[in-house]
């Protein structure tokens, strides 16, 4: 069973709230919070500093290996490994193997895409831990892992209801 960090937790009704407090933790040098909302919140990745995905690299460099997966393997099927000369055909004919070679690039890139996701997410995290059950529906919520360079919980408290949250929770460890 995985172990999640204590910390504090503020919660918010309002999107804007949740970004001024995600901004304003990060100008206060909070590095490893994390924000969890119902939808995604235009500008919130600006607002916590969060760098570019590597995933769009994956993806082309996936998409490449297919791609020449299938230039490879039309080739050696028609004109090294079975070479029939049908019609008077030449015996590598790209036209006619574009589409298993597109085919392979799709399949290597997404495949690869969402292992990479799921690698750089950390998935799967099994039982996480229980904030508050409206987080999916209506609130956001800001949650400062107790390892925090920083970290001092009445600090904490004070900031977040002074940012406006409808409620601080301690989150504890298990």
């Amino acid at each position: 069973m995985a172990k999640y960090q204590s910390g504090i937790a503020g919660i918010w009704l309002e999107e804007d709230k949740i970004l001024e407090a995600a901004r304003k933790c990060q100008s206060l040098g909070f590095k490893k919070f994390d924000t969890i909302t119902p939808y995604p919140v235009h500008g919130m990745e600006e607002a916590m500093e969060i760098k570019r995905s590597n995933i769009p690299y994956v993806t082309f460099v996936a998409g490449l290996m297919g791609c020449l997966s299938g230039l490879l393997l039309t080739w050696w099927t028609s004109a090294v490994s079975w070479p029939i000369n049908v019609g008077g055909k030449p015996m590598f004919s790209l036209p006619a193997f574009i589409p298993v070679i597109f085919e392979l690039t799709i399949l290597f890139a997404a495949l690869l895409s969402v292992a990479a996701l799921f690698y750089l997410c950390g998935l799967p995290k099994i039982n996480p831990p229980l904030i508050d059950p409206d987080l999916t529906s209506h609130k956001f919520a800001l949650f400062i892992p107790k390892g925090e360079v920083g970290y001092d919980e009445n600090k904490i408290t004070e900031l977040f209801k002074q940012l406006g949250a409808a409620e601080v929770k301690k989150v504890a460890e298990y």
